[in-house]
C-alpha cells in the first residue's frame, strides 16, 4: 500500500471518544489513510516521522475572526497562524468592506488564495453596521448574491445590528435575513447579540441568527444554549465562572473557542487560538475537552466535515505536540505536508504590494486646522451640561454620564476642563461630516492620538487634551494615508502606518508587532489604562457596542439605537 507519510509512535487524539490512543498514522494524497497499530513495514512510505511518544492533534480551526484586527495582510496572517497550529479559519472582512465595499471583500479573498492556511470567508452582513455612520462602502443584497454565486464564501458573517433586528421589521438587516432564509435556507448565519435575554434573544433566533461570540455570562450562556444557539467563546468571556460552567454542564457540542480580534503584538508574542486552548487548560479544562472546542465543534458548526478530526478520509491537517499540558507545538502539517518545524528556521517571505493601487489612496481628507476642534454650542449661560463617554479597563463597552463644562461666547471650553475631546471626521470624500464629544475614564491623560483604524466605519478619529497635539496627530495620519499616531507636547511619540485602506500594513508580522508594542507603550505613557489599549480606542466609534459611542453623525446612544446631542441642557 503506497502512502506519502507515516507517523509512528504517537498518541493520536480521537475526537469521537475525546481521548488519546497510542497509534500510528498513515497519510496519502493529503488525507489520513490509516490510524492504528500497523507499523511502517505494512506500507510503502515516502517518508516516516518519529512521533517520539508525543501527541498528534488535528489542526486548530478558528471560525470567527477579523484579519484586519491584526492590521496585516492575509499572507502575513497565515504566516503567523501556521506556527501557532491554526490550519483553517473563517475570516469576516467587514472592516475592508466598510472601506471599499464588495471590492474590499473580493481583494481580501484574492490575497488569500495562495496562503498556507485555508481561509473560508464569511460575507459581511452589516456594512455599514448602522445607518448612523458614513462608510466608504456598503454591502447590499445584490452584493451578497454575487458573493454567494462566486463560491468563494462560506457563511453570512455576524449580524451586528441586533437592535434593529428586534425593533424594526423593515430594516436593511431584516431584509437581508429574509432574503437568505428564502433563497439560501441552509446558509450558516453568524450573530453578534451582546446581553440579549428572553424575548429579545429569541426574536434574534427567530430571525435566523443562531450563534453569538460576544462577552458571555453564565446566565447568558444558559439562555442561549437552551434556545439552540451556538456559543463562540473568545478570551474576554473566559472567566473562571464561565469555564467552570462549560466544564461541568455537558455542553461540549454547543461551544467552541474563537479569537475574534488579535492585535499584532499579542499574535507575535503570545499566540493565537492555541493561546486560548492553553488558557482553558490552566483554568481547569482537560486537554481533551479544550482540543475538542478548538477542532471538532468549530468544524461541525461550519459544516466542514472534511477536517477537525484525525480519521481516514479527513484532510491531514495536524500538529505534533511534545508536551500536552504546555501545548508545545513541535511540527505542523497541512494537507499531509510539513509546513512548520520548531527546530528549523521559519522566516516570512516578502510579498510586496498585494492590492490594487487605489487601495493605498483611501483617505480623502484635506489637512485639518485648529478650528476643526472648536465646539460651538447654542446656550445662553456660561456653562452647560454635556454627555460624556466613560471608558473603563476590562471592557470595550462604555458608559454615559453628564458633566458641567464652561462656555464662553458660544464655545465649549473643553481645553480648560478635566476631560478630553473626541472628534471624528468623515474621510471618504462623501459629505464632510464631523462630530465632537467629550471623553474620560481609563484613557490617555494628556497629549493626543489619531487613527483611521476605528471600527467599523474607519473614519478619522482623534482624542486629545489640546488642539495643537490633536492637529499634529491627525495631519500625520492623513499624510501617511492612514494609521495611528500618538503625540505629546508637540512631539510624535509613535506612528503606525496603515496604508492599505487606512487599516492594513503589508510589513512582516515581526515589524508590525513591534510597531504595535511601541504604540501601546506610548499610549500607556500618556495614561491610557486598558487590557487592550488599541482595541479600546478603535471601538469608541463602534455604534453597535454599548453604551455611548461617536460617529461622524454624532454621539450614538447604542442601546436605544439613536443619535443624541452633546449638550443635554
Amino acid at each position: 500500500m503506497k502512502i506519502d507519510l507515516f507517523v509512528r509512535d504517537v498518541h493520536v487524539y480521537n475526537s469521537y471518544f475525546k481521548t488519546f490512543q497510542k497509534r500510528n498514522a498513515a497519510i496519502k494524497d493529503g488525507k489520513f489513510f490509516y490510524i492504528g497499530d500497523l507499523g511502517p513495514e505494512s506500507f510503502e512510505s515516502g517518508e516516516t516521522v518519529d512521533g517520539k511518544g508525543g501527541y498528534l492533534i488535528p489542526g486548530l480551526i478558528d471560525i470567527h475572526l477579523h484579519i484586519e484586527s491584526t492590521m496585516v495582510s492575509p499572507a502575513t496572517f497565515s504566516y503567523g497562524l501556521v506556527k501557532n497550529g491554526v490550519t483553517t479559519i473563517v475570516p469576516e472582512p467587514h472592516e475592508m468592506a466598510n472601506v471599499f465595499g464588495i471590492s474590499g471583500i473580493k481583494e481580501m479573498i484574492e490575497a488569500s488564495r495562495d496562503c498556507t492556511v485555508d481561509m473560508f470567508y464569511a460575507i459581511p452582513s452589516s456594512v455599514p453596521a448602522t445607518s448612523m455612520e458614513t462608510t466608504g462602502g456598503a454591502i447590499e443584497i445584490e452584493d451578497i448574491e454575487e458573493l454567494l454565486q462566486s463560491g468563494d464564501v462560506h457563511c453570512l458573517g455576524e449580524i451586528m445590528n441586533y437592535y434593529e433586528v428586534i425593533t424594526d421589521p423593515d430594516c436593511k438587516t431584516n431584509q437581508i435575513l429574509s432574503y437568505i432564509k428564502k433563497h439560501y435556507p441552509d446558509l450558516i448565519i453568524e450573530g453578534h447579540v451582546p446581553k440579549l435575554l428572553d424575548l429579545d434573544l429569541q426574536k434574534v433566533l427567530f430571525a435566523g441568527v443562531d450563534s453569538d461570540h460576544t462577552h458571555q455570562t453564565v446566565e447568558g450562556m444558559e439562555a442561549r444554549i437552551s434556545s439552540g444557539m451556538f456559543l463562540e467563546i473568545q478570551e474576554k468571556s473566559m472567566t473562571q465562572e464561565v469555564i467552570d460552567y462549560l466544564i461541568v454542564n455537558g455542553v461540549d457540542e454547543h461551544f467552541c473557542f474563537v479569537t475574534d480580534d488579535v492585535m499584532a503584538d499579542n499574535f507575535k508574542n503570545t499566540g493565537h487560538l492555541n493561546k486560548l486552548l492553553k488558557k482553558a487548560m490552566k483554568m481547569g479544562m482537560t486537554p481533551e475537552k479544550a482540543i475538542y472546542a478548538c477542532t471538532y465543534t468549530p468544524a461541525k458548526r461550519m459544516r466542514m466535515y472534511d477536517r477537525g478530526v484525525v480519521a481516514p478520509g479527513k484532510i491531514a491537517d495536524f500538529l505534533l505536540v511534545s508536551d500536552l499540558e504546555q501545548f508545545e507545538i513541535e511540527k505542523v502539517f497541512k494537507n499531509g505536508k510539513q509546513v512548520f518545524d520548531t527546530a528549523a528556521p521559519y522566516v516570512q517571505e516578502e510579498t510586496g504590494k498585494q492590492f490594487p493601487e487605489h487601495f493605498y489612496q483611501s483617505v480623502v481628507l484635506d489637512p485639518l486646522v485648529e478650528a476643526d476642534f472648536d465646539v460651538q454650542v447654542e446656550v445662553d449661560q456660561n456653562q452647560c451640561e454635556c454627555r460624556i463617554i466613560n471608558v473603563a479597563d476590562g471592557s470595550t463597552f462604555t458608559k454615559e454620564s453628564i458633566v458641567e463644562v464652561e462656555v464662553i461666547d458660544g464655545q465649549l471650553c473643553w481645553e480648560k476642563s478635566p476631560y478630553a475631546l473626541i472628534a471624528t471626521f468623515e474621510r471618504y470624500g462623501k459629505n464632510g461630516n464631523r462630530a465632537h464629544g467629550l471623553i474620560t475614564g481609563d484613557i490617555l491623560k494628556r497629549g493626543a492620538v489619531a487613527t483611521t483604524y476605528s471600527h467599523d466605519n474607519h473614519n478619522l478619529l482623534v482624542v486629545g487634551y489640546n488642539k495643537e497635539d490633536m492637529l499634529l496627530a491627525a495631519n500625520e495620519v492623513i499624510r501617511k494615508q492612514g494609521g495611528i499616531c500618538c503625540v505629546d507636547n508637540g512631539e510624535i511619540l509613535s506612528m503606525l502606518p496603515l496604508p492599505v485602506g487606512g487599516i492594513l500594513s503589508e510589513e512582516p508580522l515581526e515589524s508590525v508587532g513591534q510597531q504595535v508594542e511601541e504604540l501601546t507603550k506610548a499610549l500607556q505613557s500618556l495614561g491610557y489604562q486598558h487590557y487592550n489599549v488599541i482595541m479600546s480606542l478603535s471601538t469608541l466609534s463602534l455604534p453597535v457596542s454599548p453604551a455611548l459611542k461617536i460617529t461622524d453623525q454624532g454621539l450614538i446612544q447604542v442601546n436605544e439605537g439613536k443619535i443624541v446631542p452633546l449638550v443635554v441642557r
